[in-house]
């Protein structure tokens, strides 16, 4: 799993039908201390996420699996919504 804060939406009217009535997010992925990393991805939203919250992502069967969407072209999506994190030496 990875975090990510969420910066944006993707709207699409015409998608793969396995991805009707999903919430498409834009995630910056981000270390542990918050700091960007990489490029912006689109996630698929389960949990009812917003912009500027963080969360957790993750990707490929665990992303179908967690949208409950196995033969969709799901390679992303949002599967929790970080209070803290707490990081220990």
């Amino acid at each position: 799993m990875n975090i990510g804060k969420i910066i944006g939406t993707a709207v699409a009217t015409r998608k793969d039908e396995t991805l009707l009535g999903c919430k498409l997010m834009i995630t910056q992925p981000l270390t542990m201390d918050y700091k960007e990393i990489g490029e912006p991805v689109i996630a698929v939203d389960t949990v009812g996420a917003g912009i500027g919250e963080v969360v957790i992502y993750t990707k490929g069967t665990a992303a179908r699996n967690a949208a409950r969407k196995r033969e969709s072209a799901i390679d992303m999506a949002i599967v929790g919504i970080v209070d803290n994190i707490d990081l220990y030496d």
